[in-house]
């Protein structure tokens, strides 16, 4: 974060997670061996584990040979990263627990361990349940489990995440 005058501006510390937060969302240790798959939407390297990143070729490459697009919108995150998301949600006025229905605290997102993918599509806005009505989310609900990725935060889940059907883990 820089301030108007571009000088660094410290990011406050953020507040402990709820006490029960351990008990709803396990923690992730962050990945200590990672390969690129290439770049991102948005031309960023893209990194996952050696695991994730063959299940990741190989499914993009099947969706593709049968007409449908899935985007890497989102790889690997280390938990400082994670830190500057919610940072920025709470610097917006979000309290603690209302982000924390849409960004894992820092130390429990499964970005963490280089298996989670957010994927998108033509056609819909990246990161939003509409993706859910895509071709593409159709396929993945059909087949991602053949290539090793399932939804982690389906509607109504146990981890109190909001619905996110563009997040996809390889187990």
């Amino acid at each position: 974060m820089t301030s108007a005058d571009n000088q660094p501006q410290e990011i406050p510390p953020l507040p402990p997670p709820p006490p029960d937060y351990a008990s709803r969302l396990p923690p992730v240790a962050e990945a200590d061996e990672l390969v690129s798959v290439g770049p991102d939407y948005m031309g960023r390297e893209a990194l996952l584990t050696p695991g994730a990143a063959a299940g990741w070729a190989a499914m993009r490459d099947a969706a593709s040979a049968e007409g449908i697009e899935l985007i890497l919108v989102s790889s690997f995150r280390s938990v400082a990263r994670q830190t500057e998301i919610l940072s920025a949600k709470l610097a917006k006025g979000m309290s603690l627990e209302a982000a924390l229905e849409y960004s894992a605290y820092p130390g429990f997102s499964e970005h963490h361990s280089g298996n989670a993918i957010d994927i998108g599509t033509s056609g819909a806005r990246h990161l939003e349940e509409e993706f859910e009505f895509t071709p593409a989310f159709a396929w993945l609900a059909g087949r991602a489990g053949g290539f090793g990725f399932s939804m982690t935060f389906p509607r109504n889940n146990r981890f109190a995440i909001a619905y996110e059907p563009w997040h996809w883990c390889f187990r």
